[in-house]
């Protein structure tokens, strides 16, 4: 099976919605860190999220994570590769359940942000055995499920520490 390059997502993210959302609105095009560029764009979603009560917050983080499997086991699909670094709507959810009944405000933001990236990208254990054992679209979402879970615990100490 032939593996698409990034040339060749490139146009097809945006004639097709599917891929489109999978790599973030393009946000995992970018040359260099795919996922911190998915990250960000997933960022500005979370105020809008933050004004839902919190049983609707979490409704919505069930909802993006189960479509995500979908989602990301298709795309990948498509495109010959089990989990091609420019699909980033891990990231958009593993980042929403970062903030899941964090307060608002511009320092959680970049507290989280940071603090996602690092879960992320240094994988602690278990999150770099999910990565490594568990694939498809279950696998591509649940090392980032499992990073934002982290996150938020972290999260929560620093807002129980800092009040």
């Amino acid at each position: 099976m032939h593996q698409a390059t990034r040339d060749e997502v490139r146009p097809a993210i945006w004639r097709d919605p599917w891929q489109n959302l999978a790599f973030g609105f393009g946000s995992g095009l970018m040359p260099r860190a795919p996922g911190t560029w998915g990250s960000l764009v997933a960022l500005l979603f979370v105020p809008l999220w933050q004004l839902l009560p919190g049983w609707g917050y979490a409704a919505l983080l069930a909802a993006s994570l189960l479509f995500g499997i979908w989602l990301c086991g298709k795309v990948a699909r498509e495109l010959g590769v089990h989990d091609h670094e420019g699909i980033v709507w891990d990231e958009f959810v593993g980042i929403w359940i970062t903030f899941w009944l964090v307060p608002a405000g511009w320092p959680w933001l970049l507290a989280g942000f940071v603090v996602f990236r690092v879960m992320d990208i240094l994988k602690p254990w278990p999150i770099s055995w999910v990565d490594r054992h568990v694939h498809g679209g279950l696998g591509i979402m649940l090392d980032d499920i499992l990073a934002g879970l982290a996150a938020l615990a972290v999260m929560h100490g620093l807002v129980a520490w800092l009040g």
